[in-house]
């Protein structure tokens, strides 16, 4: 069962920290999305999952955001006043990977190849 308080802290981390790590990181023709936040009951640890585009740039875009983590953790504390504030991690989404394969699939079929 879902607690509508870490809904809407969800919902806050995810809209602050993208626009937080669009001013603060530069990944080199990466295209970063936050595509969830998943926070725990007691709002102490909050998985961050992102997508990549280029997905060839995802070791690189993730190796980044784990080294910052520290630095996007304190931006977004500052940003957000919510006791407690949740550690972030983050961790690769491959929805967006699986769903351009599954495209080119389906688009490759049509074209008879």
């Amino acid at each position: 069962m879902k607690f509508y308080r870490s809904e809407r802290v969800e919902s806050l981390i995810q809209r602050e920290l993208g626009i937080i790590i669009t001013r603060e990181i530069e990944f080199d023709g990466a295209l970063v999305t936050i595509m969830s936040v998943e926070a725990d009951r007691k709002l102490e640890h909050a998985e961050i999952r992102v997508s990549v585009v280029p997905a060839e740039k995802a070791p690189a875009a993730m190796k980044m955001l784990e080294r910052d983590a520290g630095k996007l953790q304190h931006l977004l504390m500052k940003k957000i006043n919510i006791k407690p504030m949740p550690r972030i991690s983050f961790a690769f989404d491959h929805g967006t990977e699986n769903a351009s394969r599954v495209e080119k699939a389906f688009l490759d079929e049509d074209m008879g190849k």
